[in-house]
């Protein structure tokens, strides 16, 4: 198997000319992806929240990553059903969070570090919604030009058209 970072830059040069995803499927058999993906998710506050099946950080294993990459291969992975619990919110009400399992969140992790690698190259720079080191902070810091007047984005400006000049501060 190659090594998990030459996965995510072949990925990201193919994203970056334009070429289609072939046979990513078979990169969820790679168990470095996995170790990659575990590094980035086992320190989150809800690492140790148990799911539906009571699994958490604390029960993962080397062993554990070969039999998903095994159930992954015989096509017999199967998402299990999130476990339902309700949090509250400031009004006093309450609303529902999903609690997945372990397994669950490992593999997800796998397969967004996979397409992440390919379609982030291909997003405009000027596009800060859900990318990592963007948001609406990092939009609100844009300054953009039209009709010759600057703006900052501020709420109180209109919005920039498709013809407007983007530059960063």
């Amino acid at each position: 198997m190659q090594n998990a970072a030459t996965v995510l830059d072949v990925l990201r040069e193919r994203g970056g000319r334009g070429l289609p995803l072939e046979r990513l499927y078979r990169q969820l058999f790679n168990p470095q992806l996995f170790l990659m993906a575990y590094g980035r998710i086992y320190a989150n506050k809800g690492a140790m929240t148990p799911g539906a099946t009571g699994e958490t950080v604390d029960g993962m294993s080397l062993e554990k990553i070969d039999a998903i990459i095994g159930r992954l291969r015989a096509e017999t992975y199967r998402w299990t059903p999130r476990r339902l619990t309700y949090i509250p919110k400031k009004n006093g009400r309450k609303r529902p969070l999903g609690l997945p399992t372990w397994s669950d969140k490992l593999v997800a992790e796998v397969v967004r570090l996979l397409l992440e690698a390919h379609y982030a190259v291909q997003f405009s720079r000027h596009s800060h919604g859900f990318r990592p080191g963007r948001g609406c902070h990092t939009a609100r810091s844009m300054r953009w030009w039209k009709s010759g007047k600057e703006h900052t984005g501020s709420s109180k400006e209109t919005s920039p058209t498709a013809s407007a000049v983007w530059i960063t501060r």
